[in-house]
């Protein structure tokens, strides 16, 4: 993103903002020994709310086999996948739909890892501003407590149904179920604005790593 569009960005108020809140699913944890995205799914916020017609979902053929202990936690098989997109197809396809929105999610350099090492192959660059709802948690309830996904929609009194869990449209829904809940707490503290909040968020940056540059 260009220096005015991440000004624009930093003085608009948090509930103007249009995001993408996604999630990936993997064949394991590590991105820079070879693990592939399987799923990718995000969902849309738009004037502080969820669009239920907005949603993006896809398989994604990692071109490796899945992990048995992988598949265990998500539920995707090799046969699954056989004829979905390959990485690069899938993540130019999610690029274009995230487009000129704010990308959040839950622990987002993780996620983040696996879009960038296909950036060359997709021909598309993730210069969005991105929230990590990890960070947000840490901002309003102190590093002390438990920022997992499931600690924090319990603390916000969201219910993830169990199968939906470890699923990505599952995860991305609760992450935005929660970004929804986070952004009224942000702003009763007067962080009403993305770069306000992102500000607060640095202060909070030995536990994960900062994406906004």
């Amino acid at each position: 993103m260009s220096k005015a569009g991440n000004a624009e960005v930093s003085c608009t108020p948090l509930d103007e903002l249009t995001y993408v809140v996604f999630d990936t699913e993997t064949t394991g944890l590590y991105p820079g020994q070879g693990d592939e995205i399987v799923q990718i799914a995000a969902v849309r916020i738009i004037n502080g709310k969820r669009v239920h017609s907005e949603v993006f979902d896809t398989l994604v053929n990692p071109e490796r086999p899945i992990p048995a202990n992988s598949t265990k936690v998500h539920g995707i098989t090799d046969d699954m996948v056989q004829d979905a997109p390959d990485p690069p197809h899938a993540i130019q396809r999610f690029h274009k739909f995230a487009e000129g929105a704010v990308l959040v999610a839950h622990n987002a350099p993780f996620d983040m890892a696996f879009l960038k090492k296909h950036e060359a192959r997709a021909n598309c660059r993730f210069d969005h501003p991105i929230l990590d709802t990890v960070l947000l948690s840490a901002v309003l309830y102190g590093e002390a407590e438990s920022h997992s996904l499931d600690a924090l929609a319990h603390r916000l009194g969201i219910t993830i149904p169990e199968e939906a869990r470890h699923t990505a449209i599952g995860d991305a829904i609760a992450t935005a179920d929660a970004l929804l809940k986070i952004i009224p707490a942000l702003k009763a503290r007067q962080l009403d604005t993305f770069g306000a909040v992102l500000s607060e968020v640095r202060q909070h940056r030995q536990l994960l790593k900062d994406l906004n540059t």
